[in-house]
Parts: structure tokens; C-alpha cells; sequence
């Protein structure tokens, strides 16, 4: 892990409230393992707002790194100005990875700015040839950034029914299942989305993992702000999402 100053290569708008930004950082290459990961990022050196963000990475290749975030509040927003040129405080990577197992079929799911470590993912198995599905799930068609592909098994859900299918990222996976039944979930996204995939995997007896999204103010464990129920499954009754996960094997999970 180190905290540099990292160039801002490109930031761009996605799709509506959906931004993605590019960074020079050649110095974590050593540090960086795989989708999972995160970095804290300190918006702006003004007392006002001290703490750092933590952000998924979306993509590494040739000491860039990505992300990929969604405007909700001011310091998104004061995010979105910065210009290419400009140099932004990061610190990382930290936490753990998905782990893939070559027997099963890599079902990718990601919803809401929970998207982009399994972005990431998808573009790893693209690039090595790895057969998979993704689901990809948002409110609504505008906040979508590709085009549905079922032929190469690329879905996009909508809540609205405006884009692709409508409903919730559960609906396609009867079908994937159908014709892939030896299949692990990997998925990021809210929470309620994260519990219907822990309880649908459970019910098919699927394994999978998930990425928990949570509000990480060090990336460190010294604040305990990200602590999440695990009911023992590490021996003890709580974990850190920044130091333990952010990904876990679905079961350990109790989202209560």
C-alpha cells in the first residue's frame, strides 16, 4: 500500500450521474493483484472535508488506473470537476480479490456504482478468452454506458423496464443457470441486491462471492467504521470490510 500523487489522465462522463476517470499511477503496478481492490482518495485538501473516499478500481493496465463513480452528493460532484492534468491524493490498493475457479462458469453481477470491480473482472476473462455472463443492473437505461449482447451473454437489467430487462438483476439468471449449471456468482453492488443474491445462491446451493460496498473513511480498520456481521464465520463475530474483505464468500455473510 502507498499513498502517492497520482495524475489524472482523462475524466469523463459515462452516462447520467455515471463518471470515469483515469489515473497515472505506475507506482502501486507491484501492489496491484486484481478486481477487488480499492483505493481511498482524499477529494480535497481542505479541512472541511478530511476524510478520503474509497473507490473500487475499475481496470489497471499499463500504470492506469480506473475508476468508475456515480455523482450522489457534493464531494462526487467536486470529483467530477477535476481535469485532466490535475493531481489527485490516492491511497492503495487495499483490500482483497475475487478468486476465480477455472471448473465453474463466472457468472458477473453488478449493480448501481457496485459495477465497476466487476467491470474489471469481465475484462480479465474477456481478455483471456474465459467464457462468462454478465448482469449488469441499474435504475434505469440512462445510467447504463454499453449495449446489451445476450448472444455473448452481456445483459443489462432495468428497474424501470427502460433498457434491456425489466426487473432486477435476478431475472436473467434462471436462464444462464439453465444452460450453465455448474456455475459461481461474483457480485458488487447495495446491499439489498447483495442479500437476494446471498439467499437465490443459498437456495441453488450456488457458491459466490461478494464484494460489500460500505463507507471506509481510513481503508485501514483503525476507524471501525466499515465493521460487518459474519456471525463467526472468521472466528470472531464482526469484520472489517476494508481489511477483511471487501470480498467475501457469500456464506459468510449476515446481513441480518
Amino acid at each position: 500500500m502507498k499513498q502517492i500523487d497520482a495524475l489524472i489522465v482523462a475524466n469523463r462522463q459515462l452516462a447520467h450521474q455515471i463518471w470515469q476517470m483515469e489515473l497515472a499511477a505506475p507506482d502501486l503496478a507491484d501492489d496491484i493483484t486484481g478486481p477487488g481492490q480499492f483505493i481511498e482518495i482524499l477529494i480535497s485538501a481542505s479541512w472541511e472535508k478530511p476524510l478520503r473516499r474509497p473507490m473500487s478500481i475499475a481496470g489497471y493496465t499499463d500504470g492506469k488506473l480506473t475508476i468508475i463513480y456515480k455523482i450522489f452528493g457534493p464531494s462526487s460532484h467536486q470529483l467530477s470537476q477535476r481535469a485532466a492534468g490535475d493531481y489527485l491524493s490516492i491511497m492503495g490498493p487495499l483490500g482483497n480479490t475475487f478468486t476465480i475457479n477455472n471448473q465453474l462458469f463466472p457468472i458477473l453481477i453488478g449493480g448501481g456504482v457496485g459495477l465497476a470491480p466487476v467491470w474489471w473482472l469481465h475484462r480479465k476473462l474477456e481478455a483471456a478468452g474465459t467464457a462468462h455472463a454478465l448482469i449488469l443492473g441499474a435504475r434505469s437505461g440512462e445510467e447504463h454506458f454499453i449495449e446489451s449482447q445476450p448472444d455473448k451473454n452481456i445483459l443489462l437489467t432495468t428497474d424501470d423496464g427502460s433498457a434491456g430487462i425489466a426487473g432486477t438483476v435476478l431475472v436473467p439468471l434462471p436462464a444462464i443457470l439453465a444452460n450453465n449449471p455448474n456455475s459461481m456468482v461474483f457480485s458488487c453492488g447495495p446491499e439489498p441486491m447483495l442479500r437476494a443474491i446471498q439467499e437465490f445462491t443459498a437456495d441453488k446451493q450456488l457458491p459466490a462471492q461478494l464484494s460489500v460496498e460500505s463507507y471506509m473513511a481510513c481503508g485501514l480498520g483503525i476507524c471501525q467504521g466499515c465493521a460487518i456481521k459474519t456471525d463467526g464465520a472468521r472466528n470472531k463475530p464482526f469484520s472489517l470490510v476494508c481489511t477483511d474483505g471487501p470480498v467475501f464468500d457469500a456464506g459468510e455473510l449476515d446481513f441480518g
